[in-house]
C-alpha cells in the first residue's frame, strides 16, 4: 500500500528545552498567531452561544411563535433547529478554511524553526 509520507528520518529531532519553548512563546511572531486564531474563533463562539440559547429560550418561552406553521407540517421551531446544525457545519468549514489560510503556516513556521534548532 502506497501512501504519501516521507520515510521516517534517521536523524534524532531536536527537542526544544523550556527556555526556547518560552521564548517562542513570548515572541511577536506566537502573539500574531494567538491573535489571528483568538480574533476568529472568539467572537465566532461568542454568536454561536448566543445563536444556541436564543433557540432554547423560544423553544421554552415562546412556543407560539416556535409552533407557528410555515408550510405543511414544518413549523418555526423545525426550521430553526435544523439551521442550528447547518451553521455548526458552516462554522466548522469556515475555521477549517481560516486555518489553513491563515493559522497552519505560522504555526508551521513556528514548529519548523524550533524543531531545526534554529
Amino acid at each position: 500500500m502506497a501512501t504519501d509520507a516521507p520515510p521516517p528520518s534517521k536523524t534524532e529531532p531536536h527537542l526544544p528545552s523550556t527556555e526556547e519553548f518560552v521564548e517562542v512563546q513570548q515572541s511577536a511572531e506566537f502573539g500574531e498567531l494567538r491573535r489571528a486564531h483568538r480574533s476568529f474563533a472568539f467572537p465566532l463562539t461568542l454568536g454561536f452561544i448566543t445563536w444556541y440559547l436564543m433557540y432554547v429560550l423560544l423553544s421554552n418561552y415562546a412556543g407560539g411563535f416556535m409552533g407557528t406553521k410555515l408550510f405543511g407540517n414544518i413549523n418555526v421551531a423545525f426550521v430553526l433547529g435544523i439551521a442550528q446544525f447547518v451553521t455548526t457545519f458552516l462554522i466548522a468549514w469556515w475555521y477549517a478554511r481560516h486555518a489553513a489560510a491563515n493559522l497552519d503556516p505560522k504555526g508551521e513556521a513556528i514548529k519548523s524553526r524550533m524543531e531545526g534548532g534554529a
